[in-house]
């Protein structure tokens, strides 16, 4: 590694690329605690509200691959300035939208750099420190999106209720200008790779190591998102949850999803090929046993946080990917946020589509135990498949 692309003070460094991830986590999270405000203000149901959340969500999943093949000749100090500028107009021309549907356009806007911000930084963070530790420093610049959801979100939604909802996504542009700015200052030049290319890098999306790491991601990790989604309704129906203890409940998955990624990332770190495995046996034991402990409130609240533990598989798998994707890294650390995103999805509806069957709303427990699940058989097939051709795993 050469010495212009190390940070004089990496922790400056890790500390500018983790208030991006803060603003993109508070930008993505608010809106849930908003969504009456917005639908008052522009004049529409509140269920309807829910297309802007899936449009930012889409611009995570066109972005990721789209920005990392576009930008495969920028610097990546640059890029990651450029991404928190587009991110900066998203939000405060979110914040300006008089109408419903332009709204929506500006939320897929705002989400377009989602993926490829969180990729790019973690290959920033991971080339300032020696190799053991690459894990630890992505689960660094992660945190930024951990504590986003027990800071960033609650503190924008009442500020959001206080002066308007407006002043939620006013407030996360400005966190992206003060990023921009941090990036410039405190982050490594890192010159581009002459050999880069939109087509190198879209080789990523053929390279099977790399597409089963994202099938686990897309699965596996759909199991923290269909309990979450429901996690209000159901302590709510089965606990008697009040609706004053809803906030907590926030709160309480916050702070497990940032023990879990600091875990995860120092288990990583020490042994990646058994810390996945693990990381994801861990999440089926926790989703399911929400099913069960749902009916009592304390029960249910500490599983709330156990369930947060899951972060843990992020780090770990996005170093995965580092190993695995050869010359296109951009691409395949993208494509991991955007991967989430897919799990977000995939858990969400199968927790919606066997609550709606009749079954009790705690099952979104046994909907996540079954994608943990899922997750282990992928990584099984693609470890297999990885030492049938290559001999060992992270064999080049």
């Amino acid at each position: 590694m050469s010495t212009d692309t190390k940070a004089h003070n990496p922790r400056l460094a890790e500390l500018a690329l983790a208030l991006g991830g803060f603003g993109i986590g508070t930008s993505e999270f608010v809106i849930m605690g908003l969504l009456e405000r917005v639908a008052n203000d522009l004049q529409v149901a509140t269920a309807e509200v829910g297309y802007a959340i899936s449009s930012y969500a889409l611009g995570v999943v066109v972005g990721a691959p789209l920005i990392s093949a576009l930008a495969a000749r920028v610097p990546r100090r640059l890029l990651l300035i450029a991404l928190m500028l587009v991110f900066a107009v998203g939000n405060i021309a979110s914040a300006l939208a008089t109408s419903f549907w332009p709204f929506v356009g500006l939320r897929f806007l705002a989400g377009l750099p989602h993926g490829a911000y969180f990729g790019v930084a973690a290959l920033v963070a991971a080339a300032a420190v020696p190799v053991e530790q690459r894990a630890r420093a992505v689960s660094r610049v992660m945190l930024g999106l951990t504590t986003a959801i027990v800071i960033g979100a609650p503190l924008a939604t009442w500020t959001g209720q206080w002066l308007g909802w407006h002043s939620a996504f006013l407030g996360v542009g400005a966190i992206a200008l003060a990023t921009a700015v941090m990036i410039r200052l405190w982050v490594p030049s890192q010159p581009h790779d002459p050999n880069a290319s939109p087509k190198r890098e879209l080789s990523a999306l053929v390279k099977q190591r790399v597409l089963f790491t994202l099938g686990v991601a897309s699965i596996g990790f759909g199991g923290m998102f269909a309990v979450f989604s429901y996690v209000v309704p159901t302590l709510s129906n089965q606990a008697g949850m009040s609706e004053a203890v809803g906030p907590w409940v926030l709160t309480i998955f916050g702070v497990g999803t940032i023990i879990g990624n600091l875990v995860g990332a120092r288990a990583a770190d020490k042994n990646l090929i058994k810390a996945i495995p693990c990381i994801l046996v861990w999440c089926l034991l926790v989703q399911g046993g929400f099913f069960f402990a749902a009916n009592h409130l304390v029960i249910g609240l500490i599983f709330v946080g156990l369930v947060g533990t899951s972060m843990a598989l992020g780090p770990a798998l996005q170093t995965r990917l580092m190993d695995v994707a050869g010359d296109a890294q951009t691409m395949a650390a993208s494509m991991n946020h955007a991967a989430f995103n897919c799990a977000n999805a995939l858990g969400a509806w199968l927790a919606a589509v066997t609550i709606k069957s009749g079954a009790v709303w705690s099952s979104s427990g046994l909907v996540g135990a079954g994608l943990a699940c899922g997750g282990l058989v992928v990584f099984a097939i693609g470890l297999w498949q990885e030492r049938r051709r290559y001999g060992a795993p992270n064999a080049a």
